[in-house]
């Protein structure tokens, strides 16, 4: 027969208060995005909605739709100032929307705006579909809005996994854009093809750098890549 041994209720205290604080607890980082699209932008991000990166889960909150440019700015700064005063800040904001038919002077005057009021600005020019598009060709000349359906429906149908199955029609707003870009393209060498765009302009007429997309940048938080923002996350609940 094994003899039991007794332990101190010291030590099971002890050895308890261990596994407590040595369990990993989750960080919520919230992040507001305000869109110019109503449907097309804000279906794509919300595939990110608590999603989880480690102990990070990202909770996503989202406005706006239907409003130009530069509203799209002006909303997510009072939405920002509104939590700040209410003393639920977001950690991250962010205004997402394309040239299109907006005139140089709105475009460039919306990027400045955010980054003067310190939003994060995902801008696209000319649309956000050249993000989707970047997951599958490089593509370093201009597009009109017009072609980036054909663009997309043909690379989808020429990747290798998509091959020899039903054509693909790409659809605007298909609630299943993110999964077809991530299934038969790479975010990973979309992420890449959009910095090596942004770096080849030297300039700061944002109007006229097309083809280019700052949208890399949010994804980058959105999956955890934000060096900056995840130690800002974990300090921040450390201290709480």
């Amino acid at each position: 027969m094994a003899r039991k041994i007794k332990i101190d209720n010291a030590v099971l205290k002890h050895r308890q208060y261990q596994k407590r604080t040595h369990k990993k607890v989750d960080i919520t980082c919230s992040i507001l995005i305000v869109c110019e699209g109503e449907k097309t932008e804000p279906n794509y991000f919300k595939a990110f909605n608590k999603k989880r990166h480690g102990t990070i889960v990202y909770d996503l909150t989202f406005d706006g739709g239907g409003i130009s440019t530069t509203k799209v700015v002006e909303k997510a700064v009072a939405l920002r100032n509104k939590a700040i005063a209410n003393r639920k800040p977001y950690d991250r904001v962010w205004a997402v929307f394309d040239k299109d038919s907006f005139s140089d002077a709105k475009f460039n005057a919306a990027i400045q705006m955010a980054k003067d009021n310190n939003i994060g600005c995902a801008w696209s020019n000319e649309a956000f579909e050249l993000w989707y598009l970047l997951h599958f060709i490089d593509r370093i000349t201009s597009m009109e809005r017009s072609e980036y359906k054909n663009a997309i429906s043909s690379a989808v149908n020429k990747s290798r996994i998509y091959k020899n199955k039903i054509k693909y029609v790409y659809a605007k707003n298909d609630l299943k854009n993110f999964d077809i870009m991530n299934k038969h393209g790479s975010q990973s060498d979309a992420i890449r093809r959009a910095k090596s765009l942004e770096n080849s302009y030297n300039d700061f007429n944002y109007a006229k750098q097309n083809p280019c997309t700052t949208v890399y940048k949010l994804v980058e938080q959105l999956i955890g890549k934000d060096k900056d923002l995840n130690k800002e996350i974990v300090e921040k609940a450390n201290e709480s």
